[in-house]
């Protein structure tokens, strides 16, 4: 079989799944559902082509750059709205506030479980580490080209920045070019500059209350205008994890996993560990946790497969609203200071777990309370700025490495299966991100639990 055609039956055959994708879609799937099985399939599909083709086949690399037309082309759509997103709907949480004593509120209590969530994913990560009794000797090895290039390119943004300097870095000096997500802080600046104008405006509304109606109906109809954009390219969610997953999963050699075995049972036991703690923080506040997951597992999901928390965002705000009562000041809020704030995967377990592996190699002593604290201290400070897209652990563990003097050898050889590993950190993202929403909401009065305890207001496309 040559290359062309080899590569034409892939694309046919998942041309083919697709189209029975659409036909269930058609027949008014419930959105939960219809993820479950574009992730199945997706993964089924992986497999099988890894095992006809083998994961490094040209015609399966010609293949899925086909295939990634559907998944990549989603993930760019996504991307396209999370600008706008976070900046209308930071702003716009401004021009909805009812209650100007609510903000102060508002942002300490989503702040202060972003950030105390994280710093418990990190201690969670160190327990994992220890537990699976991970050595830096076992993560040696030559680094493929790819992620060689990738750490460079990350280290290239840090390079020469102390830690208080890399914290400067993230404030915005020219705005524009953080709308085009030219940094990989981009993010937390389009935060921060929102933030600014929505302090701006409340100042303006104080003294010429006019001219920030104005305002306030302009950024309304905005916000109209791209949400409008949001739902059409989420009724394109089943396609785009189909393909993601697909790619994931066909790409991924066993044999890198069996070898990095450890490393990933790892990862996902602290991440297990970290959503058992967000489980107790719902009991603790009276919400059902079974209810809770069922709403929000549309966005879990889609953030398992798509590893991206900026993607995510607006499923995000929807389920935030419309499945969990949560009012749109809070959930926009929640969901936007989450993409780049105290990511508890990204920013939380990964890096402590990398830095715990790495440490004992230059003969620092792990168990110390100096070492653990400086560990959760650092991890809590580079969480400010994390990026909400594939790399942003990177980018967070090669602050937190930086901040510790530790080398970054052992980096390149886990960056193989760092696909793997991310699925999971992105899911607990963004489930903090959506658990700082509800609990705040809870805390300051702005939930509605008819909404939270109806189990037919799910999400839905």
């Amino acid at each position: 079989m040559n290359d062309t055609l080899g590569t034409f039956i892939i694309v046919a055959a998942a041309l083919l799944l697709l189209a029975g994708l659409a036909a269930v879609h058609r027949k008014k799937a419930g959105f939960t559902p219809l993820i479950l099985l574009s992730l199945i399939l997706g993964a089924a599909f992986g497999f099988i082509l890894q095992q006809i083709f083998g994961a490094k086949s040209r015609v399966l690399a010609q293949a899925l750059d086909w295939i990634g037309i559907v998944g990549n082309g989603y993930v760019s759509l996504l991307k396209m709205l999370v600008v706008p997103l976070i900046f209308l709907s930071l702003v716009g949480a401004f021009t909805q506030l009812e209650v100007r004593q609510n903000l102060k509120k508002i942002t300490g209590f989503v702040l202060g479980i972003l950030l105390g969530t994280t710093a418990i994913a990190s201690i969670l990560g160190f327990l994992s580490t220890v537990l699976f009794d991970l050595q830096g000797s076992n993560f040696t090895g030559t680094a493929g080209k790819e992620a060689l290039a990738s750490i460079q390119e990350h280290q290239g943004e840090i390079k020469g920045l102390t830690l208080p300097q890399q914290i400067v870095s993230f404030l915005p000096s020219n705005i524009f070019a953080d709308f085009s997500g030219s940094r990989a802080t981009s993010t937390i600046a389009v935060v921060i500059f929102a933030l600014l104008v929505g302090f701006a405006y409340l100042s303006v509304q104080k003294s010429e209350p006019e001219y920030a109606a104005v305002f306030a109906k302009g950024i309304k109809a905005l916000q109209l205008i791209i949400n409008r954009l949001v739902k059409l390219v989420l009724a394109l969610t089943p396609y785009g994890t189909f393909a993601l997953i697909t790619n994931t999963i066909a790409v991924n050699s066993l044999a890198s996993i069996n070898h990095l075995g450890l490393f990933i049972a790892a990862v996902y036991t602290a991440l297990i560990l970290v959503l058992l703690v967000h489980t107790l923080i719902l009991s603790v506040h009276g919400i059902n946790p079974v209810l809770y997951y069922k709403k929000a597992l549309p966005a879990l999901l889609f953030a398992f497969s798509s590893r991206t928390s900026a993607g995510t965002l607006p499923l995000n705000v929807k389920i935030q609203i419309e499945s969990l009562g949560v009012s749109p000041t809070v959930a926009n809020f929640a969901a936007s200071f989450g993409l780049s704030i105290g990511q508890n995967g990204c920013a939380g377990v990964y890096p402590t777990i990398v830095a715990t592996i790495i440490a004992p190699t230059v003969g620092l002593d792990i168990f110390s309370w100096q070492f653990i604290l400086m560990l959760v201290l650092i991890d809590v400070i580079a969480s400010f700025g994390v990026a909400g897209v594939g790399g942003g652990a990177l980018f967070t563990t090669l602050i937190v490495l930086g901040a510790l003097n530790l080398p970054v050898t052992s980096l390149g050889v886990l960056i193989a299966i760092d696909p793997i590993v991310d699925m999971g950190r992105t899911l607990v993202n963004v489930n903090d991100s959506i658990l700082a929403g509800l609990i705040t909401a809870k805390k300051t009065n702005q939930l509605d639990e008819t909404i939270l305890n109806d189990a037919n207001a799910v999400h839905s496309i």
